[in-house]
């Protein structure tokens, strides 16, 4: 596959008609990635209560990948537990680097970023968005 399919219709659009969120006012936690192969960059913002992201928030700018993640996220990530979310995160770190399955339920539009697994140059812009809310949610168990 060349570099150019990977960008199908279905993530161009995703990333075109994304939500943009914008930053919580009062979050429980925030965090920021940077990738340092592409330069994408996002800044999470999480509230949390009893285990569970209540609210979200996001600015980014990435390539099409990146923003097709965290498209995805912004749209399910309210009403899932850390615990899942964490899960998620690994999960879709074992489809891109280990041939794993693609989450479903709710998480299946992610299934679209499966191809990336053949570009390991496009990892971590398509994982920045994962990355960066666990980094928000392992702050929070800190304190």
């Amino acid at each position: 596959m060349a570099l150019s399919e990977l960008y199908s219709d279905k993530i161009l659009e995703i990333a075109g008609n994304a939500i943009q969120p914008g930053r919580l006012a009062a979050p429980d936690a925030s965090a920021r990635k940077v990738s340092r192969v592409c330069g994408s960059i996002i800044e999470v913002d999480i509230a949390v209560a009893d285990g569970i992201i209540t609210g979200y928030g996001h600015t980014v700018s990435a390539c099409a990948l990146g923003q097709t993640s965290a498209a995805i996220v912004a749209k399910a990530v309210v009403g899932t537990s850390v615990s899942d979310f964490t899960a998620l995160r690994a999960q879709m770190l074992a489809m891109l680097k280990d041939g794993g399955q693609p989450p479903d339920g709710k998480w299946s539009n992610l299934a679209y970023l499966e191809p990336v697994r053949d570009f390991p140059a496009r990892h971590a812009s398509t994982m920045l968005v994962f990355d960066a809310v666990c980094d928000a949610i392992e702050s929070l168990k800190a304190r």
